[in-house]
C-alpha cells in the first residue's frame, strides 16, 4: 500500500468517524430534549396527584417514596 492510498484511507476513516460523531450528537440532543419534557410531565403529574390526595383528605404525601412492598 502506498503512502497516498494509506492517507486516503485514513482521511476516509476520519470523515466517517466525524459523521458518526455528529449523528450521535444530534441523537443525544434529541434524547435530552425528550428527557427534559418527560421530567416536566412527571413533576406536573406528581404535583397534581399530591393536590388530589390532599383535596380528598389523604394522609401523608410521600411523592418519591417507595411502595410498602419494597
Amino acid at each position: 500500500m502506498t503512502d497516498h492510498n494509506r492517507l486516503e484511507d485514513l482521511e476516509s476513516a476520519v470523515a466517517h468517524l466525524t459523521r458518526t460523531n455528529e449523528d450521535l450528537s444530534d441523537i443525544t440532543a434529541r434524547q435530552q430534549s425528550e428527557i427534559d419534557g418527560l421530567t416536566r410531565r412527571v413533576q406536573m403529574l406528581m404535583e397534581r396527584e399530591a393536590e388530589r390526595e390532599q383535596a380528598m383528605g389523604g394522609g401523608e404525601i410521600v411523592g418519591d417514596g417507595r411502595p410498602p412492598h419494597w
